[in-house]
C-alpha cells in the first residue's frame, strides 16, 4: 500500500506514478460528497466516483488500471469529509498484489 498525500482543499487534482502508470486524480467536493476522476496517460479510467471509506474506486481490471485507489478514515469508519482530507481521511493506492 502506497499513501498518496493530498491537501486539506475542497478540489484539487494530483499527478503521481503508481506502479508506473502516469496518472492524474481529480478530487472534488460537491453537495452531495467527495468524487474522485482518474487518468492514466490522459485518458479517463473511472469518472465521478464518489469517495467512500474503505470502498474501492476503480474496482474492475478491464478499465486498464493495475491496483486500485481507496480512502481510509484513520480514526475511524466515516466517509471522507472536506475539512480532513489529507489528515484523517488519506488516499492509499493498493497494488494488484495487495487486491
Amino acid at each position: 500500500m502506497q499513501i498518496i498525500p493530498i491537501q486539506s482543499a475542497p478540489n484539487q487534482t494530483l499527478t503521481v506514478t503508481l506502479d508506473g502508470q502516469t496518472c492524474q486524480i481529480d478530487i472534488y467536493v460537491t453537495f452531495f460528497g467527495i468524487f474522485v476522476d482518474l487518468y492514466v496517460s490522459n485518458t479517463l479510467i473511472i469518472g465521478g466516483v464518489q469517495a467512500l471509506n474503505l470502498n474501492r474506486i476503480v474496482r474492475d481490471d478491464y478499465l486498464g488500471f493495475s491496483g486500485d485507489l481507496a480512502f481510509i478514515d484513520t480514526q475511524g469508519t466515516s466517509d471522507p469529509e472536506e475539512s480532513g482530507l489529507g489528515g484523517r481521511y488519506i488516499l492509499a493506492y493498493l497494488s494488484a498484489s495487495e487486491l
